[in-house]
């Protein structure tokens, strides 16, 4: 029989355990965590409660508080490795972001245990197999089904295959001569590149693969993959034609769409959430380089949310958050991306759109957040944002600088007396 007691074998492993491990009550206080539970988590909580589950998470996993809050049963596992973005870009040349895998399990009616974990490699290594399971699935998957045609530098249709008619539902001897951006609505939509940006590439890198949606001639929407590949003439430089492919990937049904919402969306508001916003913002920096195409970024911060959280509680809080997106989002560009950054943090990136666009942009959003009210036993609740502009031209495409550049003047915002915009131009009047 050891000479230890069951408590000092308890601390001890505990301490050896190679995940953090916390317990808590329903509120988030924390009762007890190991040291790799301390390791991940002091360093997230910043100025907020260390002490507090949801509070030192708040400004990477909000959506945790919600989570917990809509699950019912009295025991049972209420999310299984629900990953944490650290990081919007990577710290250092050549490195991953972190990310942590987080596990909460509802032991009783008010006690908690969380375990987290460190998962960037693997992330990391996720990344890579998706983009090899891309070129795979482009060079095996129904290798058959695919429409080629033939366009001009300039994008006009020069010929057509039979599948392009089977696929389409165009007959080719109509499009002869027509635009291919005017055929199956394939301008570009959600960040994605439009077809003469396409061109460009293809010109100088001698490909370029994209997916995305487009329509047959009958109004129906497909998933698209489309190759283009530059065409030149013996000993000449430049591209005088480009050959394409289409391809309908038969991939993206119901359950796969309602899954990409889950995984790219906040739980509660239902803007982009941190990893799908981070994901789009290295898609964007790639297309910066390529084609140096404007890149606008916008943060805001709502002006005294705690204190509506102390006064009213998490669900008016809640139902504010959700406003907030509802009407910032009415107000986004087709191209636009509105996120949730974490509490009370949300982040706006524009795809194609100058400082000039988008500190107009976020005068409305600062206009259109002051217009809430939402109605409470203490009567009607106003709230206010300041919000901080930057765009990737002014870093040279660092994706670091462009979130500090646009922190700092969302901070600007707040020490001018809030509830108004800083960009380049107001920050050196």
């Amino acid at each position: 029989m050891s000479d230890r007691s069951s408590e000092e074998e308890l601390l001890e492993f505990l301490y050896a355990c190679p995940v953090g491990l916390i317990e808590c009550d329903s509120s988030g206080a924390i009762a007890m965590m190991n040291p790799h539970a301390m390791q991940h988590l002091l360093p997230l909580a910043g100025p907020r409660d260390p002490g507090n589950l949801f509070a030192a998470l708040e400004h990477h996993a909000p959506e945790l508080r919600s989570i917990f809050a809509a699950y019912a049963p009295a025991t049972g596992r209420i999310c299984d490795g629900h990953r944490i973005f650290v990081d919007l870009a990577t710290r250092r040349r050549g490195t991953a972001p972190k990310v942590l895998a987080c596990t909460l399990v509802k032991l009783g009616p008010d006690r908690l245990m969380a375990t987290l974990s460190d998962i960037s490699e693997q992330v990391a290594q996720e990344a890579r197999l998706r983009q090899a399971d891309t070129w795979f699935a482009t060079l095996l998957d129904s290798v058959s089904h695919y429409a080629a045609l033939t366009i001009t530098p300039s994008g006009e249709i020069q010929s057509a295959d039979a599948c392009f008619a089977r696929q389409t539902g165009h007959a080719a001897a109509d499009v002869i001569g027509r635009h291919l951006a005017e055929i199956g609505g394939s301008e570009a939509s959600g960040g994605d590149l439009r077809l003469d940006e396409q061109l460009l590439i293809a010109a100088r890198e001698g490909w370029h693969l994209q997916e995305g949606w487009q329509q047959r001639a009958d109004g129906e929407r497909y998933w698209c993959q489309r190759l283009v590949v530059a065409r030149s003439e013996r000993g000449e430089p430049r591209a005088s034609g480009f050959s394409v492919i289409l391809r309908d990937v038969p991939r993206r049904g119901e359950a796969a769409e309602d899954m990409r919402r889950l995984l790219n969306h906040d739980h509660l508001t239902g803007a982009a959430n941190r990893r799908h916003f981070g994901e789009v913002l290295k898609r964007e920096q790639r297309h910066w380089r390529e084609l140096r195409q404007s890149l606008s970024l916008i943060v805001l911060d709502l002006d005294h949310f705690k204190a509506v959280n102390d006064t009213h509680g998490h669900p008016v809080g809640d139902t504010l958050l959700r406003r907030v997106t509802d009407v910032c989002t009415a107000l986004l560009p087709p191209c636009g991306i509105f996120a949730r950054l974490g509490g009370e943090e949300f982040g706006v990136l524009l795809p194609r759109y100058d400082e000039d666009q988008a500190a107009a942009l976020a005068e409305a959003m600062r206009e259109a957040i002051a217009g809430i009210a939402v109605d409470t036993p203490r009567g009607g609740l106003h709230v206010t944002a300041s919000l901080g502009c930057a765009t990737l031209n002014e870093t040279d495409g660092s994706i670091d600088a462009l979130l500090a550049l646009a922190d700092d003047r969302l901070y600007a915002a707040k020490h001018a007396g809030r509830n108004r915009v800083r960009s380049r131009e107001t920050a050196t009047a």
